[in-house]
């Protein structure tokens, strides 16, 4: 059984660094992940939805988490997105997940053909039983346009042992608080990450184990600082921090998808990486650009025009 209690705090999903040619840039990724690790983050989504794992091709997803578990070399707990509309596919990954030694996997419901509950279920517990790593469901239903529902939580949870949690990226704090009401009581221990960073301290207050919030990638002083200082019961940093925290929150809201900002915005505030992201996606305008450091100066992030 896997430990449960590494699966808390901030687990950013870690930006992938890309040459011009698209080709991986280990070099910026390498010093990402060395600037999160410093930073002091409890752990890392690699492949994440912020990692464009949807727009690569297999081979390149190999390659990527090939090389971000040996670079992190266990200097923090992995999750590793292995998600794809296909179960077979999922399994694949998931068995490379497997060998590479991750401490927990992340699987989207199937996106593009609508399922019905029962197939949803049947393509989670298929996954779950094919492979070893712990299996984190995702649920995104702004993008895959399926919600995974509180009782197929619940039934995944009280029957598949090797499902132990979920990441509930719903624009609805309600949608946590009913994961937590009716499925702790099946598991106490099912871990329940916010996928929206300004539903963290919520997450927390209610029992969940906090959030893997892209800002974290180059402002980790806000939602570390705001889980340090709920584990330190020093609410009145907490607030102050979600108050920043909501302030630049809008970041989300100046490109679809956000790719590029995030990206951007880590270069802005003191690493110099790549900003080139995968087609069809492109790098972030310069109108965009100037926009993005108007929110930083509005979240008073200190960032340098690069």
């Amino acid at each position: 059984m896997a430990d449960l209690n590494k699966f808390r705090g901030v687990f950013p999903p870690v930006p992938t660094i890309f040459h011009a040619d698209g080709q991986l840039d280990t070099v910026g990724m390498g010093a990402l992940i060395d600037k999160l690790v410093n930073d002091g983050v409890n752990g890392m989504l690699i492949l994440g939805s912020g990692g464009e794992f949807c727009h690569m091709p297999k081979a390149q997803r190999f390659e990527v988490a090939e090389f971000a578990v040996k670079h992190i070399a266990g200097r923090v707990p992995v999750l590793l997105g292995i998600s794809s509309p296909s179960t077979q596919e999922v399994i694949e990954f998931g068995l490379h997940a497997d060998k590479l030694g991750v401490d927990a996997v992340l699987v989207l419901n199937p996106y593009y053909a609508l399922l019905n509950e029962e197939y949803m279920y049947n393509h989670f517990r298929t996954v779950a039983e094919s492979i070893r790593s712990p299996v984190i469901l995702y649920n995104f239903p702004a993008l895959t346009g399926q919600d995974i529902s509180v009782n197929l939580i619940a039934r995944l949870a009280k029957e598949v042992s090797n499902i132990i949690g979920i990441k509930d990226t719903v624009d609805n704090i309600s949608h946590v608080r009913e994961i937590i009401n009716q499925v702790r009581p099946i598991s106490s221990d099912f871990v329940v990450f916010s996928g929206y960073d300004e539903y963290m301290m919520d997450t927390l207050i209610m029992g969940g184990n906090g959030a893997i919030p892209a800002t974290s990638n180059f402002a980790s002083q806000i939602t570390c600082g705001i889980y340090r200082a709920f584990k330190a019961k020093d609410y009145e940093t907490m607030f102050e921090l979600q108050r920043q925290l909501s302030r630049l929150s809008t970041v989300y809201s100046l490109e679809t998808p956000f790719f590029g900002v995030i990206k951007q915005a880590i270069k802005l505030c003191g690493l110099n990486i790549s900003t080139e992201v995968l087609a069809p996606v492109q790098k972030l305008s310069e109108e965009k650009k100037q926009q993005l450091m108007k929110v930083l100066t509005f979240a008073g992030i200190p960032y340098q025009d690069r």
